[in-house]
């Protein structure tokens, strides 16, 4: 069986507000990276995500990107040095403006360390959503003491 998954939610923000608040680090800093991003999301690039609750740079490497459309990039499974997962994420604009945001993981191996990782990634896509949702739609920071 495949460890993968797809995690979604709808944010009350045109795509292209969505979109942006992912790929500028600036932003991204300001509801998920807590420990901060660097480099802007760009295809063929390497840039570094830090989060309190995980201390330490994340390298991601940035596969491909769409303007607001999809993102796809591949970082190191935290369970399972030098297996790396791919994310890819998609922005729908919706009829009533707006965003349905959907993100996918998969490339963990079938073990019980890759499935911790899987189900570990699948809980931080999720709250990635609701943070961005809280960030754009209500100026809140979710992230903020909620891990430490």
């Amino acid at each position: 069986m495949e460890l993968k998954f797809t995690v979604g939610g709808r944010i009350a923000k045109p795509v292209e507000e969505v979109f942006e608040t992912v790929v500028n680090p600036d932003r991204l800093s300001k509801f998920f990276t807590t420990g901060g991003a660097r480099g802007r999301l760009e295809a063929g690039s390497e840039v570094t995500w830090d989060f309190h609750d995980f201390p330490g740079a994340f390298p991601v490497l940035v596969q491909e990107v769409v303007p607001n459309e999809r993102i796809t990039l591949q970082w190191e499974a935290d369970s399972e040095p030098r297996i790396w997962t791919t994310v890819t994420m998609t922005f729908q604009p919706l009829e009533d403006g707006r965003t349905l945001v959907r993100i996918s993981e998969y490339g963990w191996p079938e073990t019980e360390a890759g499935l911790k990782g899987c189900l570990g990634n699948c809980e931080g896509w999720t709250g990635m959503i609701c943070a961005m949702k809280m960030w754009l739609e209500h100026g809140i920071n979710l992230r903020e003491g909620f891990y430490k």
